[in-house]
Formats: C-alpha cells, structure tokens, sequence
C-alpha cells in the first residue's frame, strides 16, 4: 500500500498547494480521499484524471470537496478528447442533501452514499467508518488492503473511539489544526497531544499528523507529539510518500 500526501492543509491550501487530500494506492488501484482545493491540480504529478478509479468524502466542507467540480469537469473534458470513460465512484454520506448532491455529475462522476455501519471493497481495499466529532456529519476511514492499514481521522475533536478504531494500524494520519495549548473540543479539531494519546494507545507504528495550521511554528506539532508517543512522528507535506514496503 501506498499514501501520497496530495493536501496537508486545513482550511485553505497554502500557494501553490492544496487542502485535504490523500491518494491510496494498490494493485494498481488508484483511490483518492477527500478532494479539497488544489488536489486535482496535485493528482496530476503522480496520475491522470482519466487513471482515478474512485473517490471517497469525509464530509462537505469546502476543504475537502472543493475540486470535486473540477474533477467532474477533467473526466468530461478527457472523455471528449480521449475515449470515453466509465463512470466514476464517488462515496460520501447523504446526511447532507446538497453536499451528496454535488457529487453526482452523470454520466462523469456519480453519487454513492455510504452508512457508518458499512464497509467499502473498492479494489484491493476495504474501508469502514467512524463518526468524528465536527461541526457537520463526518467520518473517520479505516483503510486496508489486506496486508496493512492506514486511518484517516478526517475532522474531528478528540473521541475516546479512535482509540480501538485504529487499533495497530500501520499508518494513522490525524488531523492536528491545534497546537498543544488550545482546546478543540467545540472547534472540531484536535492538538498535537490528542493525535499522539491515540497513537500511543491504540500502539500504530506511524503517526503522520495533517489538516495543519496556518499559524505558529509547524515543527513544535510534531516536538510535542514525540512527548506522548514512541512511534514515528512525521508532519503532513505536499508530496510526501507513505510506503509500506518501505516506511518513510
């Protein structure tokens, strides 16, 4: 298995980069999480538009289903100039009527709403959820390809149930928008310290922290995380490569 980071940032891209966004990769199946401001333009440094086998949504905030337009409008525009491509899949809850709504453009993309109780085979993967704890309707992803597995927080204040959700996984990518003195119980969000409980708790062997912030000094994120877990502690970059086969 293996994670690019397409967009680290919280909110809005910094120039020239993205918000949140993470391509799956296995098998030759190409799977794409989120697709905030700029991920398409991303995607493209590592695969076509036309090489996208399907898209899942944690939630409908701007940050993170910003380019699904844009991406309806890459598949039409290639299958005008190309052949004509199948349709593709994108998943996301219909707590939300009009997000889930924006996300079906026939015969380009199409609309396929998921429960928290179901669980997604899409290729080599098999992904289940966990509600979070935000503002709207979100989900937590627990994504495998049958020999490793990554967690995708999504948005979310701290939850006790994140803990035996990402039990040993391989990989936990965690939301850290807040440094380790502010509280993010009623934003949403959570600090670097809450990323790192969870990772130490539920014993993961990477914990790579993400959705930053646009203020402050990054890399105490990261110094303090190292405080309250022994693991690997990597921050979130454009670009940046998880591989299983070989660890960052």
């Amino acid at each position: 298995m293996k994670m690019t980071v397409l967009g680290p940032w919280g909110g809005y891209p910094k120039a020239g980069e993205a918000s949140a966004g993470y391509l799956f990769q296995s098998e030759g199946y190409n799977l794409l999480i989120d697709c905030g401001s700029g991920v398409l333009s991303q995607l493209q440094y590592h695969l076509s538009v036309e090489e996208l086998d399907s898209v899942i949504i944690s939630h409908y905030h701007p940050d993170h289903i910003s380019d699904v337009g844009v991406l309806y409008h890459g598949r039409l525009i290639q299958s005008k100039i190309k052949a004509e491509l199948p349709v593709l899949p994108i998943y996301g809850h219909s707590h939300d009527e009009a997000g889930f709504a924006s996300l079906d453009h026939k015969p380009y993309t199409e609309a396929i709403a998921y429960e928290e109780q179901d669980q997604l085979e899409l290729g080599p993967f098999s992904v289940t959820f966990q509600k979070t704890k935000h503002p709207v309707t979100c989900y937590a992803m627990r994504i495998t390809d049958g020999k490793h597995v990554a967690v995708f927080t999504a948005d979310s204040s701290y939850i006790k149930e994140f803990e035996s959700f990402s039990k040993g996984a391989d990989l936990l990518i965690s939301e850290c928008n807040l440094y380790a003195d502010m509280d993010g119980s009623k934003m949403g969000h959570m600090n670097s310290t809450d990323a790192a409980r969870i990772a130490s708790v539920a014993d993961v062997s990477t914990l790579m922290l993400t959705h930053l912030p646009h203020f402050g000094e990054l890399s105490e994120l990261e110094k303090d995380a190292k405080q309250h877990f022994d693991g690997k502690v990597v921050l979130a970059s454009t670009g940046l490569v998880w591989d299983s086969e070989e660890e960052l």
